[in-house]
């Protein structure tokens, strides 16, 4: 079927956002010193997150300090910090919700009709997770390219786009195209129930007849032009349910002749 095509595409999506999540949340590479200006020592490079600031040194060595105080940092930083942790909690509770809702699992198989909306509800937390994953990412994107081209900020504290910042927007869009497909999946899924669950066919087709139970009844009356008074019509009942046919000869119609003398209508 197309629709669980697509809840599997969805679902591997959703979760491969849910993966590049994380890595974005955790690393540090969100914003790294720029080398311009007097800042042209290329030995040691800055590098910033949401939860540490590393130093890394050409002699291969790294150091990284977390945040001592959560309470001194900007509120922007303390803002990104809670929007992914958050979208990292509701793509988890999506990828959950996705393995009861899919057409693939065993859970809920009574109901088809509430597995396509489980399945909905997941998609619709992929999108949600993927929205709130990208406000952050945008947000710095939007403050590093804005503090580069200011003339008055020294070049020591001017920062570049880090890896962290193209690998959350990447998980943003595919987390939330992961939701469009499983909500487009779940539409295609209730569609079809409701098309079985309305539609004609078997046993019944969809047409005149009996209301209530599909049944096409024609009824047809034919004369028969004899000269024997005992047999002046017949009438044929046809019953057609399905592909069956039954027809059902009615009582024949016994007419008295008029007088009791010669019936003279045989030889006119």
């Amino acid at each position: 079927m197309p629709s669980v095509a697509l809840e599997l595409m969805g679902f591997f999506l959703g979760l491969l956002g849910m993966l590049g999540t994380l890595v974005a949340t955790v690393l540090p590479y969100w914003q790294i010193s720029a080398h311009i200006g007097s800042n042209i020592v290329t030995a040691v490079a800055n590098m910033r997150g949401l939860w540490m600031e590393c130093v890394s040194q050409s002699t291969g060595a790294f150091q990284c300090e977390t945040y001592n105080s959560m309470l001194a940092l900007s509120a922007d930083l303390q803002a990104s910090r809670a929007l992914m942790v958050i979208s990292l909690v509701l793509s988890i509770l999506a990828i959950v919700i996705a393995s009861l809702g899919m057409q693939c699992t065993l859970c809920l198989q009574g109901n088809a009709e509430v597995k396509s909306r489980v399945a909905g509800t997941s998609g619709g937390l992929f999108l949600f997770a993927g929205f709130l994953a990208l406000i952050p990412v945008s947000w710095t994107t939007h403050e590093v390219v804005q503090t580069f081209y200011q003339p008055n900020v020294p070049s020591s504290l001017k920062f570049e786009l880090g890896e962290c910042l193209y690998i959350g927007l990447a998980s943003a869009l595919v987390s939330m195209l992961g939701g469009g497909m499983l909500c487009v999946s779940c539409c295609e899924e209730r569609e079809g129930v409701q098309g079985r669950r309305l539609g004609g066919g078997y046993p019944y087709p969809v047409g005149g007849g009996i209301s209530g139970t599909g049944v096409r009844t024609t009824t047809q009356t034919y004369h028969n032009h004899t000269h024997n008074p005992a047999s002046r019509g017949h009438t044929l009942v046809r019953t057609t349910s399905g592909s069956t046919e039954s027809s059902a000869r009615g009582a024949q119609a016994v007419k008295k002749p008029t007088a009791a003398g010669y019936d003279v209508t045989g030889y006119v």
